[in-house]
Parts: structure tokens; sequence; C-alpha cells
């Protein structure tokens, strides 16, 4: 039996006090990069624990701009994990460096630190870890790692807001740490992203590579006291955040918590309901973590279940249930391939986990009526 209207994997929530900020600054005769801006900078750095926070137009950006202003690039290797979005690979292409792709761990997704030790050489310089589905990564090891390797350490917190390891927010720990804002992310500015450092040259080299290398944006050059003249500085990006989306992404802050206490009761409603299911369900925390509950990421038994994750996937869809796929390992697609001559059996947990890896419906804006329509549909596949 299928819902009459088609349920969104991961829908924003966006309340009418958020449109009315949008609406509020449309209208205020300031739009780029300005006031707004600035208040969700810091407002952020505030939530996560650090000093300094550089809104910029997308996590891609903040993990281009962490690589540049540690200037890593040409000749230089990054170990990360194969299990993400495209985005953490490419801006290390993007530098000239090499990726490096470590496997992960099979039952919580996140990189191997066992793995990452093997894959360090002399010429690597960074470790980017990912947080898989909001699941903070082993940061004590990984952060061991990099202080007998001399390596920094940049994380990739695009599903991370909210995640704690022993007690930090994952964005606080390592030189730097990029977020994502995009439109099925627990806070959204539309599209957007932040950089989170404690080191204010870094900050301020990222801020103005952002706006392409200039020594001051537009909001300071239009202020009576504000510069004549600009020089350009050093080759920078088109990365800036605007005041537009910062007005939504301050209304987004200012709910990351009650918005995460429904999406753990719905995680929490899964748990229980799917266990009997041929699936293997996200592994139970580790103490003193914290987890952003991103993606609830289930695995197909295809052996149990008679039916394969592609399959399941479509009888879910014609049920009128949207789902997810997080992710196909990077070292499985062609680019890669063709590149650096990955192959599939190299990092073979992500493999395992790429062929059975599906991403049920979350969002705080579902309500429980939503989760039963997901339950029931998987019960009558299932």
């Amino acid at each position: 039996m299928s819902r009459d209207d088609f349920l969104v994997f991961g829908a924003p929530v966006i309340g009418e006090d958020e449109i009315q900020a949008v609406v509020d600054t449309l209208r205020c005769g300031w739009i780029g990069t300005g006031p707004r801006v600035r208040e969700f900078e810091a407002r952020f750095a505030e939530y996560v624990g650090v000093r300094h926070a550089v809104a910029v137009n997308s996590c891609t950006a903040a993990l281009h701009l962490s690589l540049h202003t540690l200037d890593i690039g040409l000749g230089d290797e990054v170990v990360t994990t194969p299990l993400t979005w495209c985005a953490t690979a490419n801006v290390i292409v993007h530098r000239g460096a090499t990726p490096v792709f470590a496997d992960v761990e099979r039952e919580t997704g996140n990189i191997d630190p066992n793995r990452i030790e093997d894959a360090v050489t002399e010429r690597t310089k960074a470790v980017m870890p990912v947080h898989y589905a909001g699941r903070p990564c082993d940061m004590d090891a990984i952060l061991d790692i990099a202080r007998r390797k001399n390596l920094v350490v940049i994380g990739d917190a695009a599903h991370a807001v909210e995640a704690e390891w022993r007690g930090r927010k994952v964005g606080a720990i390592g030189r730097t740490a990029g977020f994502s804002f995009y439109p099925n992310k627990n806070i959204t500015t539309i599209e957007g992203g932040m950089l989170t450092t404690d080191d204010a040259a870094i900050a301020e080299r990222a801020r103005k590579l952002s706006l392409h290398g200039v020594s001051a944006d537009a909001w300071r050059r239009f202020q009576a006291d504000g510069p004549a003249h600009v020089s350009v500085e050093e080759a920078g990006y088109k990365y800036n955040m605007t005041d537009v989306q910062a007005a939504l992404g301050l209304g987004q802050l200012a709910k990351v918590e009650a918005h995460l206490r429904r999406r753990e009761e719905i995680w929490a409603q899964y748990d229980r309901a799917l266990a009997d299911l041929p699936l293997v369900l996200p592994a139970a925390l580790a103490d003193g973590t914290r987890h952003a509950r991103h993606l609830y990421a289930v695995l197909v038994d295809e052996k149990r279940a008679r039916i394969d994750r592609d399959e399941l996937r479509t009888a879910l869809k014609e049920r009128n249930i949207g789902t997810g796929l997080h992710y196909i390992g990077l070292t499985l697609h062609p680019f890669y391939r063709e590149r650096y001559g990955t192959r599939r059996g190299q990092c073979p947990n992500a493999d395992w986990i790429s062929d059975r890896t599906l991403s049920l419906p979350l969002t705080a804006g579902m309500n429980d009526e939503d989760v039963g329509d997901a339950i029931r549909a998987l019960k009558e596949v299932l």
C-alpha cells in the first residue's frame, strides 16, 4: 500500500520566521556578503567552540580553502576515505595533490585509523577524515597518527554540525574543518558552507581567498570609512556567502538542537521497528561521543532479504518512499580508476558498504505518520 504523496528522503525544514528573515534581508538594501554573514560566522564559531569561522558557498569551498591556506598542493598526498561524496577527493585533485584512499571500518563507515597509518608515505601532508552520516571518527587515534607523522588534520564535517568526540565538537578538532549547508543537511542555507579553525592566520587568508584575494570585501568598501581602493593580494576564488543565505542560516542554527532531538526520536523509532528485518542497522554509538544523526543508513542483507539494495530502493520508490545512496566508494568511479589506478578490492570494506547501503528518510520535518509509512513500506517489501 502506497502513501498518497512522495516522502522526500531529505527535505529541508524551513519555518516562516526564517522565510521572513530572508525577505527582510532582501528588502534591507544589502544582499551580498555583509553584516548577516559576519553574525552567522560569529554564532557558528561559538556553537562549534572555535575562535574563527569563515562562511563560504559550499563545504567544497571550505575544504579547498583549507588545503590552500595550509599550502598543500603539487606533489603532496592527502589520505582520505573512499566512502564520501566526490567533493572530498576532488578538492585534493584541484590543488594538484594526490588523494590516497584508506579503507573504512565496516561497522561505522568511518575511516579506519589503522589503514591511515598504512597509507602514509614521505609525501603525505594531511589526513582528511569524513564523519560519515554524522558519526564522529576516532579522533584520538587520528590525532596521534598526525602528531607522529607530522601531518595536519582537515575535518570533513559536512554531515556533522552537532557531532562530538570526547566532549568536543568535531569542527573544533584539527587545524580546520569544513561544513555543508546543502538543502538536505542538518542546517541549510540552500547552498553554503563554513570553514572553522582556531588559527587566526588561516581564517584571515581563507576569508581573503574566498573573495578573489582582494584586500577588502564590498561591505567594507562601501562603508563611510571604507578604503578608497583595494588591491589583489593573491589569486583567489569566488567562494563568498551572501547575507540572504546567512539570514536563513541564522534561523537554522537557532533550531539546530531542537531539530537534532526530533531526528533522534525518529532514529529510535527505526531502531525498534526494523530490528527483525534482514537489514544491518547503524552501529551503537561509542561512549563519550555524540552522533549528528544526519543519515540513517542501513545495509541490505541480500541473502536473508532475497532482494538486493537497488531492487529494494525501486520497490520503496514505487510505494512513494524516497531514499538516498551514501555512497558508491570513490575507488569504484571511473575518474579515480583511470587517473590513479584505483580498483575494486583496494578498499574491501568500502566496497562491501557501497554494494548494500541505503539511507532512509530522516528529517526533523517528518511526523510520526511519515515514519510509520517508511517502516510499513520496508516491512511490506522485506
